[in-house]
């Protein structure tokens, strides 16, 4: 038995850019490569030289497809990786959904940068394009849930389901004799969709990793904080902007909705779901509700085997860029669902461009906003936002509504990890720094775990 590591090359002190090496003597495998989000000089990452030779990874372990655990993929191809890329079946599916609209909106952005001429770039280039996701798209390899396979000498993973987001999973890696546990984006017993995480296998494990996206907040107790906002924003005739995620969060906000004008707590109003993504994305959540898939719950698909669970009957699939722009003027009060979750970019920012001047309208912030996103901003209170060069004012309602994260809090995580045997050490990876070190400590206080959060760069060698 020879010597493993394990480095740490993101998504620390940071909730973004998930990044994970593990090393034996012979062979190294990368467990997620994700992009950096959130402020330009986070984002500025995403263009530093990778610090290992990619040419050198034997393969690659993606725990689900947001493109904060997906999006480095292609420059890692790029840079010359040729090994597999294991994930389940529906995240292969998401993956490729995510990283070509992340191509494409990385073009037009380029493109537009240099027309407008306000990039510090001469020429701004994209980080990669079509054909590099087409190339990462070929070196997936499909994995069944709850199956340990071998994807290099002396490796082995098994997923579990993680009912974060369709096709996601915690992982165990074994490499060289020692055992890993990934959390990955851990979710929670109280999705609508999913079935709550598996509970951890009974090993020991050498090393933990946790996420800690909420690791120093619970989730608020659901209210009718979500139906009260969207009434009052149709009583003073303005429309509804929501912000979401396009993988998950806008099925989860879809079937609020469903049930809410189904129940008559809103009155029957038109939804607008405007991004491709989220679209392609949808389908994949009706087809894994059509072959019942192992992800889905089993009373999700009694209740909804024979229907649409995503429509009221006044849901609009906005595709082409022309049924975009014909939001900017409708006749009547909506609802709109469109990404990025957090304002980054996408068609969402052109509606906030359009809909944040009028005080009638309501923005409603539904997931996590990173530091430097717009979407943090716009929590925080700011008065205007810079949009494509330009200062918006900011005089529409902005309501957060947390009830429908689909991160497991502080409490649901440290309820999980307590099946686990106490681990050898334990890592906090994938939050704000506040919050991975409150919940640091709390594994240490509460389960007595050696747990620490962990620095970028950081190698650790397994004792």
């Amino acid at each position: 038995m020879g010597n493993v590591s394990i480095t740490f090359l993101g998504a620390t002190e940071t909730v973004t850019g998930s990044r994970f090496l593990i090393s034996t003597d012979n062979h190294r495998i990368l467990v997620d490569a994700g992009l950096y989000q959130g402020s330009k000089a986070t984002e500025a990452k995403n263009w530093e030289p990778f610090p290992v030779d990619p040419r050198t990874i034997d393969a690659v372990v993606l725990t689900h497809a947001h493109l904060d655990h997906s999006g480095y993929l292609p420059l890692l191809t790029k840079q010359g990786f040729k090994g597999r890329i294991h994930a389940t079946y529906f995240t292969e599916k998401l993956a490729a959904v995510v990283l070509h609209d992340s191509a494409f909106l990385q073009g037009e952005d380029a493109r537009a940068a240099k027309k407008r001429g306000n990039s510090i770039h001469k020429d701004p280039k994209a980080l990669y394009d079509d054909d590099d996701v087409k190339q990462v798209i070929s070196q997936f390899s499909t994995a069944e849930y709850r199956l340990r396979i071998l994807i290099a000498p002396e490796i082995f993973v098994t997923f579990y389901p993680s009912g974060h987001i369709l096709g996601s999973a915690f992982i165990v890696v074994e490499a060289d004799g020692k055992k890993f546990l990934f959390t990955s984006d851990m979710g929670r017993p109280t999705h609508p969709i999913l079935v709550s995480p598996d509970l951890p296998p009974s090993d020991h494990f050498d090393v933990v990793l946790t996420e800690s996206t909420y690791g120093d907040r619970v989730h608020e107790i659901a209210t009718n904080l979500f139906a009260d906002e969207i009434n009052a924003a149709l009583s003073r005739g303005g429309s509804i902007l929501i912000p979401a995620f396009a993988v998950d969060r806008t099925e989860v906000i879809l079937i609020a909705l469903k049930q809410l004008i189904d129940a008559g707590s809103i009155r029957p109003v038109s939804i607008y779901v405007d991004s491709p993504m989220a679209l392609t994305s949808l389908n994949y959540y009706r087809e894994a509700l059509r072959i019942s898939a192992i992800e889905i719950r089993e009373d999700f698909i009694s209740a909804y085997r024979n229907q649409d669970p995503f429509d009221p009957g006044s849901l609009y699939e906005m595709q082409t860029v022309e049924e975009s722009k014909s939001l900017n003027d409708l006749e009547r009060p909506g609802i709109i669902i469109s990404a990025s979750g957090m304002a980054s970019g996408g068609r969402v920012v052109h509606h906030l461009a359009n809909m944040l001047p009028e005080e009638k309208n309501t923005v409603m912030l539904v997931g996590f906003q990173a530091t430097g996103s717009r979407g943090r901003a716009l929590a925080q209170g700011a008065k205007e936002i810079r949009i494509h060069g330009n200062y918006v004012p900011v005089r529409a309602k902005i309501v957060q509504v947390e009830i429908f994260s689909v991160h497991a809090d502080s409490n649901e995580l440290v309820q999980w990890l307590k099946n686990i045997s106490t681990p050898t050490k334990v890592f906090v990876v994938h939050g704000e720094p506040d919050a991975s070190a409150t919940f640091a400590n709390r594994l240490t206080d509460e389960l007595g775990w050696n747990a620490s959060t962990a620095f970028p760069g950081q190698t650790y060698l397994l004792p």
